[in-house]
């Protein structure tokens, strides 16, 4: 049945449920689970820049090398919640993405033929019925979606 499974993860308990879920069904199937996490671009906005000359170059390059050893710490603990459960996973980092656009684009690369995910993110604690990038996810997939919450 789902024998290639994207799960996106963002260190958050709802996403660990959701690559809790994801195992189970790999574990049925027979499949396999790819944990992804993306991180955003980072910009600087300051209003009144237009009129200043600032070299932001380093501030960035730190900004995105913090994102990166995030990234790397979120993969690292999906990868014991899966060897716990005695299962291996790939791992995977879309960089400079918003979630969904960084989801959607890992599973059209991996051929996934589902993608799990949580119905709230980091950010989206605030939405009563769905996090935007989980409807945002729904809207554009063409595969199916297994939203936990």
């Amino acid at each position: 049945m789902y024998q290639n499974i994207i799960c996106a993860i963002d260190g958050s308990e709802l996403s660990s449920k959701a690559l809790g879920q994801a195992l189970a069904l790999a574990g049925a199937t027979g499949g396999k689970v790819t944990a992804v996490t993306v991180t955003e671009p980072s910009v600087i906005v300051s209003p009144g820049a237009e009129m200043m000359m600032v070299d932001t170059s380093a501030i960035i390059d730190d900004l995105d090398k913090a994102k990166s050893e995030s990234a790397k710490s979120i993969l690292a603990e999906a990868e014991s919640q899966a060897a716990a459960t005695g299962a291996a996973i790939a791992k995977l980092h879309v960089a400079n993405s918003t979630a969904a656009d960084g989801i959607l684009h890992a599973a059209r690369e991996q051929k996934a033929d589902l993608i799990v995910m949580g119905s709230h993110g980091r950010r989206g604690l605030g939405r009563l019925l769905l996090g935007s990038q989980a409807s945002e996810v729904l809207s554009h997939s063409e595969l199916p979606v297994l939203i936990v919450k």
